[in-house]
């Protein structure tokens, strides 16, 4: 049987690259995790929720806006938010008073007060 030079080089540069690599494998082993922590969890999942109300707030503000006629204000419902964050961000459970307050919010930081209308002051 004749070995080529090729075969020996290649099997050589195969052989010696899998080595590498198991060796760096068992030298760094990876960040270590956390282990699961209740309070973090709730922490993480409240700034989710909230993060995800108020993309909500701003998309249904900008649809409202698109969808006014000219010279018509604006109607932006704390219904469209709660919707918006139920069909999009797949959170289930919305109190309205959240997404009031999130639609209050918008409206100030917005600039709404001159062309549009809400439900969420009553």
């Amino acid at each position: 049987m004749a070995w080529s030079v090729e075969g020996i080089v290649g099997g050589t540069l195969l052989g010696g690259t899998g080595l590498g690599l198991m060796a760096a494998g068992l030298v760094w082993k990876g960040r270590a995790t956390r282990p699961f922590a209740p309070r973090r969890a709730r922490r993480m999942a409240h700034r989710t929720y909230l993060r995800d109300l108020t993309r909500a707030t701003d998309q249904a503000i900008a649809a409202a806006r698109r969808a006014a006629g000219e010279g018509e204000p604006a109607i932006v419902t704390v219904e469209a938010v709660e919707r918006l964050l139920r069909e999009r961000y797949g959170h289930e459970h919305v109190e309205r008073e959240h997404a009031a307050a999130a639609l209050r919010r918008g409206f100030r930081q917005h600039g709404c007060a001159a062309d549009c209308v809400t439900d969420a002051y009553r």
